[in-house]
């Protein structure tokens, strides 16, 4: 049994297009995929002799303070962690207060903020709060770096590769995974397994990384620009936050490429389902299942059809009607499933989705590895803060920029 299988319809067309040849010319304008061989980039060694000793220690908690690539990964592995992990995306108050609200928080954690620039406001403006904390830093340079000094905490470097790829295979959630006793020699293992097989050894035929970044591709030529996540399974909701955010940030230059876009499921049958049911050439479901829940239970129904079920077997039942509906209204789709989640099945879920979106950007032929427009409101943030602007001016100095940029807008 495969570790991961994909099936997506309509099958693939049987043009004049080489895809291998196509990637293999539009790779020579970027960088090589660093990723693909993830055990270069990290030195499990000075893993053990940083974190070991806080081990020791008795930590019970591991906070981990970052935000979009700096923490997607770790997620995806959350549901693997024996300790408590809490993730601390960003300052919103009402998570702060709840982390502060357990018992003995501060005694028996460790913190680790996660940047490499050092300059993320989402984890530069929660770190006062953890001055008196055992922390961990994994960043190298910026405001972050010098707050670290100041607390006498440790640093561990952090380096200068694209972050939403990086983490996979160096100490921005490799650390974080190890301190919550992850086993991180099998998940790298999963994730090299994979690359053996959706990375640039196996061609195009042989390859369904290659072979759904190209049915994609094909679909935004057509129109679409969403791909819908519809994850049926906890375990999976983190690997798909890392989809999203690789499908969208990765792809989305130049004027070009897809907007990646999710909500559980089965909810979501019950909220987006009828628009997606609606034949147009906007938006491309995804369903991610598995195939064994390892905390499967009886349900112990008197219903007659649900009666005998699991209740596994019965969110499976779901996902399968729900992409036979999609193809029978004609909706292009795509069912993704891994056998049972296991730490090294999940790497080889990150592989595929890495290697997928990879291929995809040699696709549109657009850097896989930046995402200059990010840049644009983080500056603007930081401006405002420091000049300690009010709403109400904030909100005039949107309104004129507004009237101006949009003058024609109406008239197009």
């Amino acid at each position: 049994m495969p570790a991961l299988d994909i099936e997506f319809y309509p099958a693939l067309p049987q043009d004049s297009m080489d895809v291998d040849f196509e990637l293999k010319k539009n790779a020579k304008n970027w960088d090589k995929p660093f990723f693909f061989e993830p055990r270069k980039c990290f030195d499990m060694g000075q893993i053990k002799r940083h974190c070991d000793p806080i081990l020791e220690r008795g930590v019970e908690h591991v906070i981990v303070i970052g935000t979009g690539g700096s923490i997607q990964t770790l997620l995806a592995l959350l549901p693997f962690a024996e300790k408590q992990v809490h993730p601390i995306t960003s300052s919103r108050p009402s998570e702060l207060k709840e982390l502060f609200k357990v018992p003995g928080i501060k005694d028996k954690s460790v913190v680790v903020p996660v940047s490499r620039g050092g300059e993320t406001l989402d984890v530069n403006s929660v770190l006062g709060l953890f001055g008196r904390y055992k922390v961990l830093g994994l960043n190298s340079q910026g405001a972050m770096n010098q707050v670290l000094k100041t607390y006498a905490a440790t640093i561990m470097d952090v380096p200068d590769l694209s972050g939403r790829f990086a983490a996979s295979c160096t100490n921005v959630a490799l650390v974080p995974a190890y301190l919550a006793g992850i086993n991180v020699d099998v998940f790298v293992s999963g994730l090299e397994e994979g690359y053996e097989l959706y990375g640039a050894k196996l061609p195009f035929s042989a390859n369904i990384a290659k072979k759904y970044a190209y049915f994609l591709f094909r679909l935004y030529k057509n129109g679409f620009r969403n791909v819908f996540s519809m994850p049926y399974f906890s375990w999976l909701e983190g690997a798909v936050g890392l989809w999203v955010q690789e499908l969208s940030e990765s792809t989305g230059k130049n004027s070009l490429g897809l907007l990646g876009t999710s909500q559980p499921a089965p909810l979501c049958q019950h909220s987006v389902l009828e628009l997606l049911l609606n034949k147009q050439f906007h938006t491309v479901p995804m369903l991610w299942t598995v195939d064994k829940d390892p905390n499967d239970m009886p349900l112990n129904s008197a219903i007659a059809h649900v009666e005998g079920k699991t209740a596994a077997q019965t969110v499976l039942y779901q996902a399968n009607a729900t992409i036979e509906a999609l193809i029978e209204k004609s909706i292009p789709s795509a069912l993704l499933s891994i056998d049972v989640p296991t730490v090294k099945n999940v790497g080889h879920l990150v592989a595929f989705i890495q290697a997928t979106v990879y291929w995809l950007c040699l696709l549109f032929n657009v850097n896989w590895s930046d995402n200059p427009n990010v840049l644009l409101g983080k500056a603007i943030c930081n401006t405002a803060m420091a000049d300690k602007k009010g709403w109400g001016e904030l909100r005039l100095r949107r309104e004129q920029t507004a009237k101006e940029i949009f003058a024609d807008f109406w008239k197009l």
